[in-house]
């Protein structure tokens, strides 16, 4: 997921970034404010642990032991984006604006009891592939757009994070002893997490990391507002070549063939609507 010639390996910490090369002249605002929302997405992983060691359940212990690794580092990654933010918009407090989306961002199955909302344990794994084929194609693009080489290491790092993620969760897929999930399924699961993509988390994490406190009564939160922001920022970054991969690993974690004709078509497809959509969103932004 990174660069040629560059090889980002696992289990580093913040004290491995170069934060002696921030270069605050080449800082992208739309990059800033797209890594200020996802720092606080990241940050918010412990959450999704919560849930996800209430879905394994009586599992084997590494595997608990595997999702619980998995969040700390995704705690890393919002870390590094939030001290990077703070570097480059001075008036931004990372702790401040994570404190008002936790609190402002809860959905029920993060409070429920027992298994998957996917049905099962090979459902909620798919989901998480799906999540994870997004973002290690998101830091990707995120690497090759920016100027400023310190967000440019972060997100070289998180890529390449999001992509070991992935095959965790892959082979936590094919570790499960439920019966196989039939192939119509198994779309419909992929489908839905990509549909929930839409959802709160990411319009309302924007909205708290680009809003401060003491505007948000004269900008009070409105979710396709915000959606529309964020997809303004982040829509843009991607390139071909991203879509082509995110849509390969999504096959791949539902069973298809992803050098299959298929997949080929279902990357195109997805380009083209993306590319439509950016279009539309930039459109209606330079028109608001």
């Amino acid at each position: 997921m990174a660069a040629v010639g560059t090889i980002y390996s696992g289990g580093w910490t913040l004290d491995d970034i170069p934060w002696s090369k921030f270069d605050a002249s080449k800082v992208d605002p739309a990059l800033l404010a797209a890594a200020k929302a996802a720092s606080l997405v990241e940050y918010n992983a412990l959450n999704y642990v919560d849930y996800l060691k209430r879905v394994f359940a009586g599992a084997p212990q590494q595997t608990i032991d595997d999702m619980v690794r998995w969040g700390n580092e995704e705690l890393q990654h919002g870390l590094a984006l939030g001290r990077w933010a703070e570097m480059a918009d001075p008036t931004f407090r990372f702790d401040d604006a994570f404190r008002r989306f936790h609190q402002g961002y809860r959905p029920s199955h993060f409070d429920g009891e027992g298994g998957s909302v996917r049905g099962s344990r090979r459902g909620e794994m798919i989901a998480r592939c799906v999540v994870e084929s997004g973002t290690s194609s998101y830091y990707s693009a995120i690497r090759e757009a920016s100027a400023e080489p310190v967000l440019k290491e972060i997100a070289g790092r998180i890529a390449a994070d999001e992509f070991r993620h992935y095959k965790l969760f892959y082979e936590t897929l094919h570790a499960q002893d439920e019966p196989e999930l039939p192939f119509w399924k198994r779309l419909i699961v992929a489908a839905g997490r990509v549909n929930e993509s839409d959802d709160d988390e990411l319009a309302f994490a924007y909205y708290c990391a680009n809003v401060p406190p003491d505007q948000a009564a004269a900008v009070p939160y409105e979710r396709a507002k915000f959606a529309r922001l964020y997809h303004e920022k982040a829509m843009v970054l991607y390139r071909r070549h991203h879509i082509r991969k995110l849509v390969q690993m999504v096959a791949k974690a539902v069973g298809a063939n992803p050098q299959g004709r298929m997949t080929r078509w279902a990357s195109s497809l997805l380009w083209h609507v993306l590319r439509l959509r950016a279009g539309t969103v930039v459109a209606t932004a330079q028109t608001a």
